[in-house]
């Protein structure tokens, strides 16, 4: 069997990665148990996964002594092990250090096991690499390179005839529709000329692409380009109950989440409430402690949802009088809400259009917990941009939102779309581009 040494990140980012080792023999360093320690009082998911992480470990105890191994239900072991047993809280060497001392020791007692420390710490692994060891990420969850993922959207070039009809008809059944996913978004182009075209989603149901809706319509903002009409079909669209949308800054993402959201809870009262949550990740130097009530605390993190929500009121038709700034919107509507992520957990929120900001920044168990809490006839959306991620303990492949992105895919009831013209301005679009 191989021998796979898991590092502290491991599991703090997945506290079930023990049982995902099949057929292994799984080690855990004590100095790994002493890190998840420190982090098991924190009141944020990573205290949650270190406090999981520490119950796991006392129930497989009762099976027998971890210092002696003790057996998975897939066939494998766990074993937790001191780095120097003659000096097991040895002292002047880093964590990382005793870590791999310990797995060199532990390869050097047993030449003909293959030995391989797991990490999602880059430099972590370049160490082992350079002493010698073998160093893998972290991928359970994992689903592909960020450029790879599921777009949400393809071409089909057809006859002119094809073209007619589904003006006429509204529908179309194309040749190769077997190979479509549900909900995937389809530009019909003519193969003799291809300026002429048409947009659809494929209705995996009736195997056939349809017409979009009228996205757009009455929801104060109108879509700017053909990825943003894909987007406001999905997000109008209320036998579509989860949306991702992904995309550089400058996209549309969130400003189109909002506007549809805003439509169907307060003209079309479809949903009876728009709740707007967001992860709280500072770019760059944290501001530290904030006084104030918890409203207050949150106005630098919510600002962004803030200025959404005041230029959809203030550009919808009719719109007159002063203009208030987001949030004094939100104080005088209760039919909108902006909330942390912090207070999710075991909430039920059914009938609402939720909006899940900055989701690049979950881990895929945060967005587990996200999506679990959707009651009857709630739909939800999450947005992101896959290169910007904030949060240390994930990157472009391990977030949540490229999880869901690649799990969904499948599903009839949820729809992708990758945006990647910018709108917002020329500047900003070099900006994202450039830099």
């Amino acid at each position: 069997m191989q021998n796979f040494i898991l590092d502290t990140n491991v599991l703090l980012h997945d506290p079930t990665a023990i049982r995902h080792f099949k057929a292994s023999h799984v080690i855990i360093p004590l100095k790994v148990l002493e890190e998840i320690d420190q982090f098991k009082r924190e009141l944020s998911e990573r205290g949650r996964n270190a406090r999981t992480v520490s119950r796991s470990l006392d129930e497989l105890r009762k099976q027998g002594r971890l210092s002696d191994g003790v057996t998975l239900d897939h066939g494998g072991s766990i074993k937790v092990i001191f780095a120097d047993k003659e000096n097991p809280f040895a002292v002047g060497l880093t964590a990382d250090d005793l870590i791999l001392k310990m797995a060199m020791d532990l390869q050097k007692a047993n030449p003909d096991e293959r030995c391989t420390v797991v990490s999602k710490d880059i430099n972590f692994r370049l160490k082992a690499d350079a002493l010698g060891l073998a160093a893998e990420d972290y991928e359970n969850g994992i689903t592909r390179e960020a450029d790879e993922l599921y777009t949400g959207q393809t071409v089909a070039d057809v006859d002119a005839e094809t073209i007619r009809l589904f003006a006429q008809d509204g529908f179309a059944v194309l040749p190769d529709s077997d190979d479509m996913l549900p909900n995937q978004y389809v530009t019909l182009r003519n193969s003799q000329d291809h300026r002429q075209t048409m947009l659809a989603r494929y209705d995996a149901e009736t195997r056939r692409v349809v017409k979009l809706l009228n996205s757009g319509e009455g929801a104060s903002i109108s879509p700017r380009n053909r990825e943003q009409r894909f987007a406001m079909d999905a997000l109008m669209n209320d036998k579509i109950k989860l949306v991702t949308l992904s995309g550089k800054a400058g996209t549309g993402k969130t400003l189109l989440a909002i506007a549809a959201g805003y439509y169907q809870v307060i003209d079309t009262r479809y949903y009876k409430r728009l709740l707007v949550s967001r992860p709280i990740f500072p770019m760059g130097r944290d501001l530290g402690y904030l006084p104030g009530t918890i409203e207050e605390k949150l106005v630098p993190w919510m600002q962004p949802v803030h200025d959404a929500l005041e230029l959809i009121v203030h550009t919808r038709p009719g719109s007159t009088g002063p203009h208030k700034k987001g949030g004094a919107l939100l104080a005088s509507n209760p039919l909108i809400d902006v909330e942390p992520l912090t207070y999710i957990r075991g909430r039920s929120i059914p009938n609402q259009f939720m909006i899940v900001d900055e989701a690049q920044n979950l881990t895929p168990l945060e967005v587990k917990t996200i999506i679990t809490r959707a009651g009857h006839d709630t739909k939800i959306v999450l947005t992101g941009d896959l290169y910007q991620i904030d949060n240390p303990y994930v990157d472009s492949l391990s977030s949540g939102l490229s999880a869901v992105v690649d799990k969904f895919r499948r599903e009839p009831l949820a729809a992708h779309i990758l945006l990647t013209e910018g709108v917002r301005s020329e500047l900003a679009e070099k900006a994202a581009n450039l830099l």
